[in-house]
């Protein structure tokens, strides 16, 4: 091979490197993460009253907050005597619809193995990126009767699995319309569980509450689905932000009119909490817009696309990236 042919090779090396160089490829495997596991809705439905009581005791003590949670916000019995409390265990056992939702729990729940892996890996990536965000001591399985699907204390993850039955899921259908929509029914899905798990978690320990104008808030979005796509990054986009294939297909489709309309309003400098619940809420659309066209949280999805560019254009950590004002990041976003 000649000089100037090995010159040549060395260049297609170099800027094939740097084409490829995804600050998200990365190997977790050697990062240690301590995270506990209990099936607390096993415990609640098959324990008899030796068991119970004494898990109740140990519950209220390991996994406090959660707990408090879920028997005292979701099954509304609270703190009471163990007398009392197993008698509400009975009365919640005996509900033929609670047998029924539970029995559709453990079907598509029987082996966690997979899931826990996966969690685990997730908490792994994302203490590799950000080593000083603590990950949670214990995840906790509940059925937290559709209060929640993923609820985040300062140490410890509630899943109410129920959430996850999938929309065709008879107990899912039977859901009382007047507060469980049609399109909230279509996001029961099992395929959105392990990233609500970590999207949760960042959201709530990651990444600062801000209080400022859109656009802000925009990028903490951002900020927050891009941390999530840095703890699963083979992960679908879709997925990453809670979207159908179609939604996320829709919203690339139409990024450029939907940054000219937030331009063109003036809505981007903008306190205003309306339009922020608009623009970054739930919904079966995004609330606000001329039409009713496409998916919800479009400012996420752009809070999303912009901290993407950044990270395209700079060599900077994600770590790096946290800590950037959201002018940073917003100044660096241009759509093609």
């Amino acid at each position: 091979m000649t000089r100037k042919n090995s010159l040549f090779l060395l260049i297609f090396i170099t800027l094939l490197t740097a084409c490829t160089n995804d600050p998200l490829d990365v190997d977790a495997s050697a990062i240690k993460v301590d995270i506990s596991f209990v099936d607390v809705n096993e415990v609640i439905m098959k324990a008899d009253s030796v068991e119970l009581i004494k898990n109740h005791t140990d519950f209220k003590k390991d996994i406090t907050n959660i707990y408090a949670y879920l028997i005292g916000y979701c099954m509304e019995i609270g703190e009471v005597s163990d007398t009392t409390f197993y008698n509400g265990i009975k009365e919640f056992r005996a509900d033929t619809t609670i047998q029924k939702l539970n029995g559709y729990i453990n079907k598509l729940f029987d082996d966690k193995k997979e899931l826990e892996t996966n969690i685990t890996d997730g908490f792994k990536h994302l203490r590799y990126h950000l080593p000083a965000c603590k990950v949670p001591t214990n995840i906790a399985y509940m059925n937290t009767l559709f209060r929640s699907g993923v609820f985040c204390t300062e140490e410890e993850i509630g899943i109410g699995l129920q959430q996850y039955l999938g929309p065709e899921n008879e107990v899912i259908k039977m859901l009382d319309g007047q507060f469980y929509f049609d399109w909230m029914k279509k996001r029961f899905d099992v395929m959105y569980l392990e990233r609500d798990v970590l999207t949760g978690w960042i959201e709530t320990h990651c990444v600062e509450q801000e209080d400022g104008d859109l656009a802000e808030q925009m990028i903490r979005w951002g900020k927050i689905l891009y941390l999530t796509e840095a703890a699963y990054p083979d992960k679908a986009d879709h997925l990453i932000l809670r979207y159908t294939k179609d939604e996320l297909a829709w919203a690339l489709e139409n990024e450029f009119a939907y940054w000219e309309y937030l331009v063109d309003q003036d809505l981007l400098f903008k306190v205003n909490e309306q339009t922020t619940r608009n623009m970054l809420g739930d919904g079966p659309f995004t609330s606000g817009l001329p039409d009713k066209e496409g998916p919800d949280r479009l400012g996420q999805f752009i809070g999303w696309r912009m901290v993407h560019m950044y990270m395209e254009k700079n060599d900077v950590s994600v770590e790096k990236m946290i800590e950037l004002p959201y002018n940073s990041i917003l100044q660096e976003y241009e759509i093609e």
